[in-house]
């Protein structure tokens, strides 16, 4: 499983806190592309884990402290 900054954001507006099922469904049903889905495919299968954020998919996924912006 892999996550890049561009496939993650297609999960920006799914309906937080859901299962894996739900988050498969609403990336089928927005268009996701395959890599999306499969990366969804993968987490734990319990029937019973709610994903709060994205920050539960992707461990490191990056966060605005990350980046180094030039403020001039």
């Amino acid at each position: 499983m892999y996550w890049t900054l561009e496939l993650i954001s297609h999960l920006e507006d799914a309906p937080w806190p859901a299962t894996k099922d739900e988050l498969i469904d609403y990336a089928k049903r927005s268009g996701a592309p395959f890599e999306v889905i499969r990366n969804l495919d993968e987490l734990d299968d319990d029937d019973d884990l709610l994903y709060t954020s994205i920050e539960e998919i992707w461990l490191d996924c990056p966060t605005g402290d990350d980046f180094i912006f030039d403020e001039d």
